[in-house]
């Protein structure tokens, strides 16, 4: 049965996250509506990171298995035709062993999440970046930010509905950086827990407004408490930008 690899954009505005619920539109359940409408197969698609809801995607990658061997442009091109109007499009299709596992298979996954600070509303970038309006100094920010990474209990930074079997992870990069109006955070690991992104935005930003100071940031991680996390940065910001394999 060939399995296809495919890599995936979206918008998370429209979607209740990645992952298939029973309310709601899904990523997932739309990219496997759109299967079954070309090929007439009822499938699972197997994604690399479930992204909350109103969380966006420019490089999520998913496996597939299907019963034709089909060519992977028709596969991509058959699979957007059938996504339309959802703002999800299929960039690219390959083939690839049955061993691949877009979730396991993965070495690290690459997160951006986008601050625009400035006091006048968003217009073209409503709902894909976080608009703060108060003054913030990014370079206070990656300074703070440095305490993060490494190998680390990141209790504080973990949701309470977060199910990994350990709060124990190694980041490997946290860049905090200024063009213009805009705030970028830029977060690499192998995995994450659910909400860490969101949750250590958050916090850089009490550091960023002058509320924290940077060593607060390492005394926060060290607390493994969960209530001393600052508050969770909403999901319009943030990016799934690619997984490497």
């Amino acid at each position: 049965m060939p399995r296809y690899r495919l890599t995936i954009e979206y918008h998370g505005g429209p979607f209740v996250g990645w992952q298939r619920q029973a309310q709601g539109r899904s990523v997932q359940g739309r990219l496997e509506a759109a299967i079954a409408g070309f090929s007439g197969e009822t499938v699972t698609v197997g994604g690399a990171g479930r992204t909350d809801a109103g969380v966006h995607a420019l490089g999520q990658v998913a496996h597939v298995d299907l019963a034709k061997d089909w060519a992977p442009d028709r596969v991509r091109d058959a699979i957007n035709a059938h996504l339309r109007p959802d703002p999800i499009a299929v960039v690219a299709a390959q083939a690839v062993p049955d061993t691949f596992d877009a979730r396991f298979s993965a070495t690290a996954r690459h997160y951006l999440y986008r601050i625009v600070n400035r006091r006048a509303p968003l217009t073209v970038d409503r709902g894909l970046a976080w608009q703060v309006g108060m003054a913030l100094d990014a370079d206070a920010m990656h300074a703070a930010a440095q305490a993060l990474v490494g190998h680390h209990d990141f209790t504080t930074f973990r949701s309470a509905q977060c199910q990994s079997a350990s709060p124990v992870k190694t980041l490997d990069r946290l860049t905090v950086r200024r063009a213009l109006a805009e705030i970028t955070v830029e977060a690499s690991a192998r995995s994450f827990l659910h909400n860490q992104v969101r949750s250590m935005v958050g916090s850089l930003v009490q550091v960023g407004q002058g509320k924290w100071r940077p060593r607060d940031m390492a005394a926060a991680l060290e607390a493994a408490d969960r209530t001393r996390c600052g508050p969770v940065a909403p999901p319009d910001g943030l990016y799934l930008v690619r997984v490497d394999y």
